[in-house]
């Protein structure tokens, strides 16, 4: 990791802000929808759980957008790496962007868009947890196809800087796991605690 940062100015302003924005969106997202599964002040606010839900749907997909503008800018701002800048590496990113392209298209495909932005803490749930593909193959695909989306290009750019990034997109989307991952188990142990009461 240190023969990266070789590679890079640490205080660069686009580095710095696509840090930020890199651990701040899972933040955000996790902070809102918490809060809204705690108080339903936002399904209140908008009349309905689903409008709620588009609405947060739509600002974490601005800030999606936001997250991978700064990446770029802060890729084409550093050095490239010559290791990196040649036919068989630029081959391997396309790889991996079309791997990360099937597995986030495919589980938001899966999931629907409530089922993708939170709807669980909305109280829009399914009728089960999603166990199609690609959720067979590996666990959170969005994320880690989103992962694969961000190492791919930057090894499509050549870029130490875009690797030293992805790590931390990375990072950051293991900690929101950690986070996410026993809420999404309880609520639907829960529902299917209620389903078999019923029945």
């Amino acid at each position: 990791m240190t023969w990266l940062l070789g590679y890079m100015n640490p205080w660069d302003s686009s580095l710095v802000a696509a840090a930020l924005t890199i651990a701040f969106n899972p933040l955000f997202w996790n902070v809102v929808a918490r809060w809204e599964q705690k108080t339903r002040q936002l399904s209140r606010a908008f009349g309905s759980p689903y409008l709620a839900c588009y609405s947060l749907g739509g600002v974490i997909l601005l800030l999606n957008v936001l997250r991978s503008h700064c990446f770029t800018q802060a890729m084409l701002r550093q050095p490239k790496m010559e290791g990196l800048d040649n036919p068989a590496a630029f081959c391997l990113g396309l790889v991996l962007l079309g791997v990360g392209t099937l597995f986030v298209l495919s589980s938001f495909f899966a999931l629907g868009f409530t089922g993708t932005f939170l709807g669980d803490y909305f109280g829009i749930l399914k009728e089960a947890r999603v166990t199609t593909f690609p959720f067979n193959i590996v666990d959170n695909p969005m994320y880690w196809g989103s992962t694969a989306n961000y190492l791919g290009w930057a090894v499509l750019h050549a870029s130490p800087t875009g690797l030293l990034l992805t790590v931390m997109v990375a990072l950051v989307y293991m900690v929101a796991v950690l986070y996410e991952e026993p809420f999404t188990a309880e609520i639907y142990r829960q529902k299917a605690s209620r389903s078999h009461r019923r029945s």
